[in-house]
């Protein structure tokens, strides 16, 4: 970890524009001199000499400006380049081999009758740079600590691939089922990298463009946080992110930066492999994307390597006394670069170098076919090595490496710097000929004429072999792996949740606050209280959450180095370098991270931690859905609090803050277990289940949401024979009709029990209607299990077909049914086919709006008197009762006058 002093100051550079000059016959002495050499030596040698003073400057801790961009070389000169330790002419023959399988593998899975797809030119861009990782620097899990954490270019998987078959960690028979998961089963492979999938195998899921880049800053960030509480021992991991330019549009790949920069996460390396190409053509061709990405970097506060040129152009760099050639390199746009990659050598002669003597006369004893292979610097590796050491060993701010590359590199020129390149998956023969002499393979043509191309492995005891595995046996192990070493934890027995299920008495709190009160004494457990980590969009006050600062405090790495203008106060706002909440912002994306590198700390590390992220409902899925499922596809666990819940709770804040869907979205996601309770006694079992489906010794891999509301209600205690089954399966019967003589069933969620038993009373008392309450936990459950068994129903006819939980459960119950909740109705008629009777719904469809709480559910009709009438009605539909009662009923209620409605409870807003 950095230590403080290594760390960005809070001003970074400046000039003292406001500070008296105290001797300003030595400054026009050094402002002479700068003239002297600008007229003796001209204007480069003067920038020259400059930029040497800047250098000077910052070796001495001067504060200067930073410069937001520099020329287009290596940022690392070549005298500055340290020892390549490897056998480069071994991992030549290495990459060589890996290069013609992954190829092959996405070829092959062209075949006829296949035809799955993949993508070979991302990899055999970034090649070197994935080899160079692998030989040097990618630590393993073999020490048993977490290694480097690596995310792995979605697009590049091929290559990942294509390198553990040389290390037997995969098969031939695993290449030929790439794609082919369920068909080929249990060999197949995974499209990109997806640990739901492979759950040994990868760690990252990074394929969903920017979610990468995010989730490798708060990896980073989690790591140091897991340190600094005594966690674990993150010291030696090393977060590697590996990323494409075109993916640097994505608004998560540059959106929290400066929490990196901020933090010092010197544990943190981007590499950024510039092709120059998006999937349809350049990234910015009449631009230069990496001078672009330096600038923004720099200004983020990041460490900026460039790795532009390899090793062929420094004999010409040295020659550069005028700066012609820098400047040429620095003026050509992107666009024509990628020209020049497809040309000849006579065409970039003649465009690149001629129209300049000076430049003509540094090639003129080379061949086109020299000035054709002058490189890039993503494909050299001592170049690599010197970039990826720079990174290892700065300290104080994260790096990023900005390697530039050929999309398609060494596949020929049908594919190298081809704007179709992304989407070309299959080589021809005479592609596959050319491909395999560029590589210098042992192939025969033969072999390439009769049928699928082989696989190429130049054996189990080769020099090249064996070398593989020496060097990641000297690293700790093979990369990608996932490890579990976690162990199950205890948790903590009835007591700890028997406060949150004696009900709130005569107070009226809101389920959030329920929620909180029962988070509280978990966090006083001995063995569990440390494991819970926090996370909340700069909105713990809004959920009543103030009330940990004192005590568990806010992490920060620097502590709290002001005095709070709160300090005096019981609640105050405290920081401090081994705080548990995490307070990430304004930033739903910034705690989604934080929520998934905390709930995969479990394999990751070995250590399990218990996220819970509190956000406004309405930004949760809704705004970061994408990361949601990043977070099921990495296997991560904890509990996610859709706070201020519901279209009608929260009217005062208006239509952008009225959730009505998030369970509808929430129930998409095969990895979230999604409740939505109404009384305190519901959470408490809910929560005390999901830590033992999360935590325990049978953990499974999902993760739990839970719509909590803001509006105060009474609780009750829990029932003598409080239904745990009925609670944690998606419904129970909360309150039993007790007077009425026809019968009907009301299921409600969340805040809408209450408005169901103010209607119970009503139609009894008003309409002889007999009613039962059903508390709905979980729709969401609820559908999911009968999905399932129809599933099993389908595909095993001669067994005695299976009924669905919620069927059994309402097949007494005499109809007709109404659902209600202040979710849009599509929510409760999820289960609609499997309700043993009439069924209708009532929600808050459409836009939400501010007014107050009252006046909203009478504009959707969900409050108690439309509860009322859409029992009625239903009623009516069945003889039950007769049809004038309707028209009485809704006169009676004013329900077509919004303004009619009781107000309810103050406290619309946040």
């Amino acid at each position: 970890m950095a230590s403080g002093s290594d760390r960005n100051p809070i001003i970074i550079g400046g000039l003292p524009s406001q500070v008296p000059d105290f001797d300003p016959e030595e400054t026009q002495e050094w402002l002479d001199s700068l003239d002297a050499a600008v007229d003796e030596r001209g204007r480069e040698r003067a920038r020259y000499l400059m930029l040497r003073l800047i250098e000077r400057a910052r070796e001495k801790r001067v504060a200067v400006p930073e410069m937001r961009s520099t020329d287009y070389v290596n940022t690392i000169a070549t005298k500055d380049e340290p020892f390549f330790p490897g056998n480069e002419e071994i991992e030549r023959k290495i990459l060589n081999a890996t290069r013609w399988n992954a190829a092959v593998m996405v070829s092959r899975a062209q075949r006829p009758g296949i035809g799955v797809g993949g993508h070979i030119a991302t990899f055999a861009s970034s090649a070197s740079l994935y080899d160079v990782g692998f030989n040097h620097f990618f630590r393993g899990k073999d020490e048993g600590d977490g290694g480097d954490q690596v995310f792995f270019q979605g697009h590049a998987s091929p290559g990942i691939y294509a390198r553990a078959y040389l290390l037997d960690r995969l098969s031939e028979q695993n290449l030929d089922a790439f794609r082919q998961e369920k068909s080929k089963a249990p060999y197949g492979l995974s499209s990109y990298p997806h640990p739901r999938l492979m759950p040994d195998f990868w760690e990252f899921p990074t394929v969903s463009m920017g979610l990468g880049p995010i989730g490798a800053i708060y990896q980073a960030r989690m790591n140091r946080y897991m340190h600094a509480r005594g966690i674990a021992d993150t010291s030696k991991s090393h977060v590697w992110a590996f990323l494409g330019d075109g993916e640097m549009d994505e608004p998560e790949s540059l959106g929290q930066l400066t929490i990196a920069a901020r933090e010092g996460l010197d544990n943190l390396t981007f590499v950024v492999n510039c092709n120059l190409q998006r999937l349809d053509g350049p990234v910015r061709g009449n631009g230069k994307v990496i001078q672009e990405l330096e600038s923004v970097f720099r200004g983020a506060g990041w460490n900026v390597i460039k790795l532009v040129w390899d090793r062929s152009w420094d004999p010409l760099l040295a020659q550069d006394r005028d700066g012609v050639l820098v400047n040429r390199m620095n003026t050509t746009p992107d666009g024509q670069y990628q020209t020049y990659a497809t040309e000849s050598g006579a065409y970039i002669r003649e465009h690149f170098f001629g129209d300049d003597h000076r430049l003509r006369a540094m090639v003129e004893n080379m061949t086109d076919d020299q000035i054709l292979h002058l490189g890039r610097g993503g494909h050299d590796h001592k170049k690599i090595f010197a970039a990826f050491s720079a990174a290892k060993a700065h300290r104080g701010q994260p790096t990023v490496i900005l390697a530039k590359t050929v999309k398609g590199w060494t596949l020929g020129p049908n594919f190298e710097g081809r704007n179709a390149t992304h989407q070309m998956k299959k080589l021809t023969v005479d592609d596959l000929k050319g491909f395999r002499d560029r590589l210098h393979l042992p192939i025969s043509d033969k072999e390439l004429e009769s049928g699928a191309p082989p696989y190429f492995h130049p054996g189990r005891n080769s020099e090249e072999i064996q070398y593989m595995h020496d060097r990641r046996k000297s690293l700790g192990g093979y990369v990608p792996t996932r490890v579990v070493r976690a162990k199950p934890l205890a948790l903590p027995d009835d007591k700890t949740y028997a406060t949150v299920k004696k009900g709130s008495g005569h107070q009226s709190i809101a389920t959030t606050m329920a929620f909180v009160r029962l988070l509280k004494d978990l966090m006083r457990d001995k063995e569990l209280g440390k494991r819970f980590v926090l996370i909340a969009p700069d909105e713990y006050r809004t959920f009543g959450m103030d009330s940990f600062f004192p005590s568990a405090k806010i992490y920060n790495p620097l502590g709290q180095q002001y005095e709070s203008v709160d300090r005096d106060l019981l609640l105050a706002y405290k920081e401090s370098p081994t705080g548990q909440m995490l307070h990430d912002g304004i930033s739903e994306a910034g705690c989604t991270a934080s929520l998934i590198a905390a709930g995969s700390a479990y394999a990751t590390h070995g250590e399990p931690l218990i996220p819970v992220y509190v956000f406004y409902s309405m930004f949760g899925f809704q705004r970061t859905g994408d990361q949601f499922w990043q977070m099921s596809d990495q296997l991560a666990r904890g509990f996610v609090l859709g706070a201020t819940a519901g279209r009608t709770t929260l009217t005062g804040e208006g239509l952008q803050h009225a959730d009505g869907h998030s369970q509808l979205l929430a129930s998409t996601n095969p990895g979230c277990v999604a409740y939505d309770p109404a009384y305190g006694f519901e959470i408490a079992h809910i929560v005390q289940d999901g830590l033992r489906r999360m935590y325990g010794p049978e953990a499974e891999d999902v993760f739990y949401y839970l719509t909590v509301y803001n509006e105060p209600i009474q609780h009750p205690a829990e029932p003598e024979n409080v239904d745990v089954e009925g609670i944690l399966k998606g419904i129970h019967r909360y309150s039993e009709g007790t007077s009425g003589s026809i019968p009907a069933q009301i299921l409600a969620s969340g805040v809408a029990v209450p408005w169901a038993i103010e209607a119970q009373k009503i139609l009894a008392e008003e309409w002889n209607v007999k009613a039962d309450v059903w508390s709905a936990t979980s729709w969401n459950e609820l559908r999911r299990e009968a999905v399932d068994v129809e599933r099993h129903n389908l595909l095993h006819p001669e067994e005695e077909q299976r009924v669905p939980y919620v069927t059994r459960k309402l097949s007494g119950a005499q109809g007709p049914f109404v659902a209600v909740s202040d979710w849009m109705r599509a929510v409760p008629d999820q289960i609609a086919r499997w309700v043993p009777g009439t069924y209708q719904s009532l929600g808050a469809d459409g836009f939400g709006f501010a007014d107050t709480r009252g006046a909203a559910r009478r504009f959707f009709h969900i409050d108690a008197q439309s509860i009322v009438v859409g029992v009625l009605t239903e009623l009516a539909k069945e003889g039950k009762v007769d049809r004038s009662a309707l028209k009485q009923a809704i006169d009676r209620y004013q329900l077509l006058d919004v303004a009619a409605a009781d107000p309810g409870a103050a406290g619309g807003d946040a």
